[in-house]
């Protein structure tokens, strides 16, 4: 089983996860830009930590053989905060770097004035730039803010294929389904869903233009869900391909739009000698 988990955290996460993930199956990540749980009081932070996304965490990352990618992006959260809100005129700057493929994470946290403002400012960026955009539904009243997310992406002009809505769960992902967007799935512990329900999403609404993501952070949560959901869909009788095209190339379907997704091999030679994962191939 070859997985590409198109959200996570890693910077949350510890060298011991990559080592777990390599094991299972893990190949390639993308870790979207969010909330670090300790309030950030400047732009300057922002920068320090978007260094880190596109820097140092794809070299840690190719240690295990991983390879890294990253969104940019205020999240939903901070852009509540006028000391964040300069990072806006920051972002062209990262979003122009090879190893960005979407922006994100956008969207809607409280559902505020000020979240709607600098979704919609990033939303054209996105555009501006030719990149997908990762969008965060908010964990409160999530069926209002789908629909109000929904609204906003097509007021925004980006084609709905360059979109995912995450976070879904069973009450939204018909309206999502219905708009062209691609649907993203966070496999929690105890929260958002877990592998036997994403399962039944999945015999419902097929494989087509799913996203089945870990989102492991700071928080409890799994960096090998998405090795789980797997595992789960076999035993529930779907086929290996389609464990593959959920696992493996809907992301790189996904994020391959823009243009930047590399997945020419990063293992190093002393440690992964003779493996042939991902060696030469790019999307």
């Amino acid at each position: 089983m070859r997985i590409f988990d198109p959200h996570i955290h890693m910077t949350s996460r510890t060298t011991d996860d990559y080592a777990a993930m390599a094991a299972h199956g893990v190949q390639a990540v993308v870790e979207p830009a969010f909330w670090l749980g300790q309030p950030r009081t400047s732009a300057a932070s922002f920068v320090d930590y978007f260094d880190g996304l596109i820097g140092w965490e794809p070299f840690r990352a190719s240690q295990y053989g991983i390879k890294h990618h990253c969104t940019i992006a205020l999240n939903p959260k901070e852009a509540n905060d006028p000391r964040c809100r300069e990072i806006l005129e920051v972002l062209p700057r990262y979003l122009a770097k090879d190893g960005v493929v979407a922006v994100g994470e956008v969207g809607y946290d409280s559902m505020t004035p000020a979240e709607d403002e600098v979704f919609a400012h990033q939303l054209e960026l996105a555009v501006r730039f030719g990149l997908p955009a990762l969008v965060h539904t908010p964990h409160r009243d999530k069926a209002a803010g789908t629909t109000r997310t929904l609204d906003v992406v097509r007021e925004s002009g980006i084609e709905a294929s360059y979109v995912v809505v995450d976070h879904l769960n069973e009450v939204t992902v018909e309206e999502v389904a219905n708009s062209g967007c691609w649907m993203g799935f966070s496999i929690y512990p105890d929260t958002k869903m877990d592998p036997d329900r994403m399962v039944a999403i999945l015999q419902r609404f097929g494989t087509a233009r799913m996203l089945v993501n870990s989102a492991a952070d700071w928080g409890r949560s799994d960096p090998l869900r998405t090795y789980a959901t797997g595992q789960a869909m076999l035993a529930a009788g779907f086929t290996e391909d389609d464990v593959d095209q959920v696992l493996w190339r809907n992301p790189i379907a996904f994020y391959g739009q823009s243009g930047r997704l590399d997945l020419s091999s990063a293992e190093p030679a002393e440690t992964y000698a003779g493996n042939s994962i991902l060696r030469g191939a790019r999307a």
